[in-house]
């Protein structure tokens, strides 16, 4: 017989389950078992042809990927690790300002952002053709395209994931310890090196694994910049389009070991030592910059990098106002006006990417917050076997590139199944609501745990020793304690979803096209100015989100990670 507590965290349990083993699991093993088929019968024929004499475009889009995701990891520290020890460690004037300046790429969606480097710095973009132009060049001095643009354009909007977490890390490492090792006789490089590096090693780890994962995902910087360049997100797309599942699930699944294996080889490397300090951190202390040159120095290059990462902010807002036919064949564009956002509200066709967007943001998000905040609390104050498994499970969306959390739906509901109660669920409405329910959920999950794990268990049992039943203090003490986290949890993912790109390009139909694909059609169609003025909307809609997040809910640039 089941005791009450069991009995309780039993009932927790059983919906918990069978929406993770319905909606990840399931559709995991139905790609798998598609790249084990070919013309209806099981083999590794699928396999033999990816690594065949026959399929190098397939290793070179593998060999592609990893290494444009290793370089990804080494450009952004090497532009976000220093600005956090000079954001961190220095004072000078300007510097709030500044640091705040440096997290802007954060709120550029990735497709939005490819669009914004395209203007600027691409064949027909406004700083190359200024330069020929100026110069008397006959032909513009540079353009990106291929892995430099790719690189590019990942070093810039990757590198504050660094920038977060080593901020956050050094804010937090106790300076009697680097002050310790100086007075013992070591010099600057050796207090880093033996003291500060092993600290920060945690941060730069995690920082090191969302890089590389999300560069391992990446879909909108190749899609629009590879220019013949194969990455293995790419392919998978390509095998769907014209039709080859069988072979898409086999770079899915190819793709899927070579993300999680990394994620193995972080974490056995952090595990291998103990990062804790012996003292509790006061808080980072920041040095004044005395010298005038330095200090001066400081503040021009602030200024210059400040420009630079708003240039495409600003340019996207600019051409947002440039109308139909203003900008096509021509150098520059020749007109500009409000048609673009006056449309927004005379046309219902163009409204309508907002609002599936904004529609199936919010659906998917309201499934998150409860689906997460329940999935939170049995994982971190119920007691049950397998709860590491559970954990892991929960995580997997996460640690999936979004083209095969794609694909692995459109293998397991392009069918009639059980778990879709008899429907196919591609082709229709709610495969994309499902599909951004299931991506986020990791991220609801984890800011609730951060405020579950703060939460003492005494006060939950105070309440049940006084006769409340657990429904009724789980609603009126834990949840209202709790409802921080699971809001900026759930805001987040609203971000994410309102900016979903890979995922979207995969599922979506014409009826839900949300604003991405539909920025997609307008450069399709040459309507650049269009497809900007929906890049701005995406960008506002998450700027809101993330101030409301950040005043309301103390959701700080490093949490949103």
């Amino acid at each position: 017989m089941l005791n009450a507590e069991n009995r309780k965290t039993l009932f927790l349990l059983i919906p918990i389950i069978l929406v993770l083993v319905s909606y990840v699991l399931y559709p995991t093993l139905e790609t798998l078992i598609e790249s084990l088929k070919q013309s209806g019968t099981f083999t590794l024929q699928n396999y033999i042809d990816f690594f065949g004499p026959k399929a190098q475009s397939n290793l070179q889009a593998l060999w592609h990927s990893v290494y444009i995701s290793v370089l990804s990891v080494l450009f952004s520290a090497l532009i976000g690790v220093p600005l956090a020890f000079i954001f961190t460690r220095y004072d000078f004037p300007g510097r709030s300002f500044f640091s705040g300046i440096a997290i802007m790429p954060i709120v550029l969606p990735s497709l939005v952002g490819v669009m914004a480097f395209m203007f600027l710095y691409g064949e027909a973009g406004l700083i190359p053709n200024a330069i020929k132009d100026l110069l008397n060049l006959e032909e513009v001095p540079f353009t990106i395209s291929g892995v430099s643009g790719i690189l590019l354009v990942h070093a810039y909007t990757m590198y504050p994931y660094f920038y977060m977490t080593v901020s956050s890390a050094l804010n937090n490492v106790d300076p009697s310890l680097e002050e310790s090792a100086a007075n013992l006789g070591s010099n600057r490089f050796g207090v880093f090196w033996k003291v500060t590096f092993p600290l920060l090693t945690p941060g730069l780890v995690a920082a090191s694994l969302l890089v590389f994962m999300v560069s391992m995902a990446s879909f909108s910087a190749p899609f629009l910049l590879a220019g013949g360049y194969r990455v293995l997100s790419l392919q998978i797309y390509f095998s769907k389009v014209n039709g080859n599942l069988e072979m898409a699930a086999t770079q899915s699944i190819i793709l899927s070991a070579v993300s999680i294996s990394f994620l193995l080889f972080m974490r056995w490397f952090q595990n291998r030592k103990d990062y804790r300090m012996g003292t509790k951190g006061i808080g980072a202390h920041r040095s004044e910059v005395n010298s005038p040159i330095i200090k001066w120095t400081m503040v021009t290059l602030g200024i210059v990098a400040m420009i630079v990462l708003l240039l495409p902010h600003a340019v996207l807002a600019i051409l947002s106002f440039v109308p139909e036919g203003a900008w096509t064949y021509q150098t520059y564009p020749t007109a500009f006006n409000l048609e673009n956002y006056r449309l927004l509200f005379e046309d219902p066709n163009i409204w309508d990417p907002v609002r599936n967007s904004l529609i199936m943001a919010f659906i998917a998000c309201a499934g998150c917050a409860v689906f997460g905040m329940l999935t939170s609390y049995a994982l971190v104050k119920r007691k049950f076997i397998g709860k590491n498994l559970l954990d892991i499970l929960v995580m997997i969306p996460w640690a999936l590139p979004a083209t095969v959390v794609g694909m692995n739906l459109i293998l397991a509901f392009n069918k009639e199944s059980p778990f879709s109660f008899g429907q196919v669920l591609v082709g229709t409405f709610w495969i994309l609501p499902l599909a951004y329910f299931i991506r986020f959920i990791p991220l609801v999950v984890r800011s609730t745990n951060a405020v579950l794990e703060q939460m003492d268990d005494s006060i939950e049992e105070a309440a049940q020793n006084l006769g409340a039943k657990w429904l009724y203090t789980f609603r009126r003490v834990v949840l209202p304690l709790i409802m921080p986290g699971v809001l900026s949890g759930t805001l987040l993912a609203f971000v994410q979803a309102v900016g979903e790109f890979p995922t979207s390009v995969l599922l979506y139909t014409l009826s839900n096209r949300p604003i991405s694909i539909e920025i997609m059609n307008q450069l399709r169609m040459f309507n650049l100015g269009q497809a900007a003025a929906y890049g701005m909307i995406q960008v506002g809609l998450i700027a809101i989100v993330m101030i409301i997040s950040y005043k309301f809910f103390g959701v700080k640039s490093e949490n949103t990670l």
